[in-house]
Parts: structure tokens; C-alpha cells; sequence
């Protein structure tokens, strides 16, 4: 049975029928709170949680039930209530069930998965105790060690929960990695790619034939030292161990399935007027013809979309760092990361992007350009770099192997350009010119880069674009 059970209701869940659906492990149950009183748990008689519960959150943006749960939502809008079972609790996990099926019953709702609340029943939990939590370890967390935080998750999509968010967050403060355990099925969301990928964070993926791989990497895993770590295989270049690929990541089919992504940064001086996201909104606009449907800070996204609230919640967060997620309407596949912090430049905005298409659709290669020259010249871009890459369009992340983007283009915005001693950034090693942005007397710069999809010669040029601009 799954660890987590999630209540998707029409009517906003009531504090009295929350904690009548908590009577779900018998009145003799122990309640506490945890993240500043924003999650509930039912705790045995030492205290220690056998299910916590978050609080219930208002999601107004649609498609995001089927996205990430592959479930049919209510009528927009509609509340999502997660409640999170200790894992391996046999009667933790059925309290959970049991929870959700009385808060559906009590707010109109529906569960997911459906099998796992099945009875409104008491479930007889007398005697049952859990093992100490770890000190500091958050409701997420399964296993703390002194080098890892181990998330085991059974979900269909790994999405950046609020859960997942915080013990991202508490593990890079502890100097500790994440690592996220979950079966061969499940997938990433493209969010949780962004922020998971590079040591020593790993997806752990538990295959009946490979046993533990890296999800991202293929390298076959096992338990040491306190964490998931490679198993060295014998006969690398001069007889070094190299680690070995699980079997599993090597399968790869071509599905005529494209992304088209785009990274790009910003830089803004610091004003009280400035409004956050409108660079976003235009790329979107352009590639798109609509703008992102909603945004937030954690998934399921579920906010309409808003550059006055993302700046009013960036601006709150400062000078910490604020990150969002964005996600595009149901038509068109699209899914961006933002990540917004204060520095001596100002203030800056690192957006990476994807949107998806399937065979038959041809990305709008042609609206790259229109699209970099009103970043270039309504906001301050500094730099974006376009990449195609063969991969799913629905933008998850499967545990095999997905080749890299080639590069499209590179865009180096006016500023850059007017740094770069003489007319280096115009003369470059490239087979085509760079293209004017802008104004002809501080334009931007837009490199058309020959990639070709069959090998390496795009990051070749890439590269070699770079070291040019750099003066190497």
C-alpha cells in the first residue's frame, strides 16, 4: 500500500471534520504538530508520528490531478489534503486510508489512490509504536543518516511537494544529501529534475532486475556507509573501477517525442516597481500564444498566474533566495523553474523552461528569435541558451537513459555584449554571423548554432562559442 494518501474535495475540508477523520486510529491516539503547526500527526503513546497530515491547499490551476496523480479531479476549484504514513507501519499506512476515506465522505472528495481508503472503520492500532524519529529529520524523511536523508516514495510522479521542499531544504542547510527511493514505474517531475540532479543528491530506483540504480545516471547502487553510493565495476581505461550501468537504464526507444527547452537569465535593478515574471510571460506568450496558466511554490501548482504575487512573494522571502514552478494549460505541455534571489548585479531571475511535443509537432523554431529579441530588449536579459531534446512530452522523467539537448542557439544580452573588449562578440568561429537584437547601438547578439541531432558538433560549437566570447 502506498505511504501517501492524498483527498481531493470540492468543499474546503473543515477543522472539525480533519480531526474527526483523524479518530480514524481511535480516540486514544496522541496529536502533534510539526513545520510550524502547518502539519497535524497522530503519534503513538511515545509521540512519535504514525501519520501526518498537511494542511489542505486550494489548487485553482487546472490539469494538475491528472499531471501528477493520473486521477480525476473535481470541478475547478478544489481542495488537495496530503496525509503521509511512516513507512513500514502496516497500521500507520491503513490510519491513512482510513482518514482519507472519512474526509472524503465529510467534504464531497474523492482519494487516491482509490483501493487505498477503503473503510471508514477504526483501525485497531493499541500497542503499535514507531521507531524514534531521527533528530531534525522532517515528515518526509524515512531514514537519517549522518551523510543522507532517504525519501522512499510510491507515487506515479515524484512532484515538488511541499514535503519534498522542505527536506530538500533542511538537507542542503545540514550538508546531508537527498535521496529519493521509489519503484521502477514511477517518474520525475521535471521540477524535481531541475533540483535533484548532481552529487550528492540521487534518484534511487528500486528495479526487480537491476536491484538500486541511479535514475539519472544508470549506476548500480547498494547501501554504504549510511547512503545509496555507485558499485564499482572492474576493467575501466588502465584497469581503474568505473561504476557499473544497471541493464534497465539502457533501454531506449526514439517515440518521435520532442522538448524543446530554454534556459535564460535576467538581471534587474533593484526598484520598488519592478514586477517579476514578465520575462517568462513573454517567451511563453511567444512560443505558445498564451501565457503560463499558474504558478507557485511547490506542486501541485496551484495558483493562477500571477507576476504580482511571485514579485510580492519573492520580495517577502528576501534577501533569501525564492523558488517557483510554473506550468503551462492543458493544450500545450509546459513546465518552467524560476529561481529568484537578490545579489550585488540586482536582482536576478534564473528560469529554465521545457514545453513538449509529440510526433508530428514541429516546435515554432522560428518564434525562438522574435522571442529572444523581447527579452533582449524589454527585460534585460543577460543570457539564454535554446536546446531540442529527444524526450517524453508529457515532460516527466523516466529512470533510462535520455540523450542530451542540441544546442539550437545562444543569446548573449546588450550589456554582455558592450563588456566584450572590440568587436570580438560580432567576429566569432561560427559557420553563420550572429544576429542583431535591439537597438543598432547597444543590440543584443543571437548565435545560430549548426547542431546536429545525430552527434556532438553542436556543444562543439557551443563550446567553442564560449571560449571565443571569453577570450580563450
Amino acid at each position: 500500500m502506498t505511504k501517501d494518501v492524498i483527498t481531493l474535495s470540492a468543499s474546503m475540508p473543515e477543522p472539525l471534520g480533519v480531526l474527526a477523520s483523524l479518530f480514524a486510529g481511535g480516540p486514544d491516539r496522541f496529536l502533534g504538530t510539526a513545520g510550524e503547526d502547518a502539519v497535524v500527526q497522530l503519534c503513538d503513546e511515545r509521540g512519535r508520528p504514525l501519520v501526518s497530515v498537511e494542511a489542505p491547499f486550494l489548487v485553482q490551476v487546472p490539469g494538475e490531478a491528472e499531471r501528477l496523480l493520473g486521477a480525476e479531479a473535481p470541478p475547478l476549484p478544489y481542495w488537495w489534503t496530503e496525509a503521509r504514513a511512516t513507512t513500514g507501519v502496516e497500521e500507520a499506512e491503513r490510519i491513512a486510508g482510513g482518514f482519507a476515506a472519512r474526509l472524503a465522505s465529510l467534504s464531497a472528495g474523492t482519494t487516491w489512490p482509490p483501493e487505498a481508503a477503503r473503510s471508514l472503520a477504526v483501525v485497531e492500532s493499541e500497542g503499535v509504536q514507531v521507531a524514534p524519529p531521527p533528530a531534525a529529520a522532517q515528515p518526509a524523511v524515512d531514514v537519517l543518516t549522518e551523510k543522507a536523508a532517504v525519501v522512499i516514495q510510491d507515487r506515479p510522479v515524484i512532484a515538488m511537494t511541499a514535503w519534498l521542499s522542505d527536506a530538500l531544504r533542511a538537507t542542503a542547510l545540514a550538508g546531508l544529501a537527498l535521496q529519493i527511493v521509489t519503484p521502477a514505474s514511477a517518474r520525475l517531475s521535471l521540477a524535481v529534475r531541475t533540483v535533484l540532479g548532481g552529487w550528492p543528491n540521487r534518484w534511487v530506483v528500486q528495479d526487480e532486475e537491476s536491484g538500486y540504480y541511479d535514475g539519472l545516471s544508470g549506476s548500480v547502487l547498494s547501501w554504504q556507509d549510511g547512503m545509496f553510493a555507485p558499485v564499482p565495476e572492474a576493467g575501466g581505461p588502465g584497469g581503474d573501477a568505473e561504476p557499473a550501468v544497471a541493464p534497465a537504464f539502457g533501454r531506449v526507444t526514439d517515440t518521435g517525442e520532442r522538448q524543446l527547452a530554454v534556459s535564460f537569465r535576467t538581471v534587474h535593478p533593484a526598484d520598488d516597481r519592478l514586477v517579476l515574471g514578465g520575462a517568462l510571460e513573454a517567451l511563453w506568450r511567444e512560443l505558445t500564444g498564451a501565457p503560463p496558466a499558474g504558478w507557485s511554490t511547490a506542486e501541485p501548482v496551484s495558483l493562477p498566474w500571477s507576476p504580482r504575487q511571485l514579485t510580492d512573494v519573492a520580495h517577502d522571502r528576501s534577501p533569501e533566495p525564492t523558488w517557483a514552478v510554473a506550468v503551462g494549460g492543458t493544450g500545450r505541455p509546459g513546465l518552467a523553474t524560476l529561481r529568484i534571489s537578490r545579489t550585488t548585479a540586482g536582482v536576478e531571475e534564473d528560469v529554465t523552461l521545457a514545453f513538449g511535443y509529440g510526433p508530428g509537432e514541429e516546435p515554432p523554431l522560428d518564434a525562438l528569435r522574435r522571442a529572444a529579441g523581447t527579452l533582449a530588449t524589454r527585460h534585460r536579459l543577460q543570457s539564454m541558451l535554446v536546446q531540442l531534446r529527444k524526450a517524453r512530452r508529457d515532460l516527466l522523467v523516466p529512470p533510462w537513459f535520455e540523450g542530451p539537448g542540441v544546442p539550437l542557439a545562444f543569446v548573449l544580452g546588450a550589456e554582455e555584449v558592450r563588456g566584450i573588449p572590440g568587436d570580438r562578440a560580432r567576429r566569432t568561429p561560427l559557420p553563420e554571423p550572429p544576429l542583431p537584437l535591439g537597438p543598432r547601438t547597444r543590440p543584443a547578439l543571437y548565435y545560430p548554432l549548426p547542431g546536429d541531432p545525430s552527434d556532438l558538433s553542436g556543444w562543439q560549437e557551443y563550446e567553442r562559442l564560449v571560449r571565443h566570447l571569453k577570450g580563450a
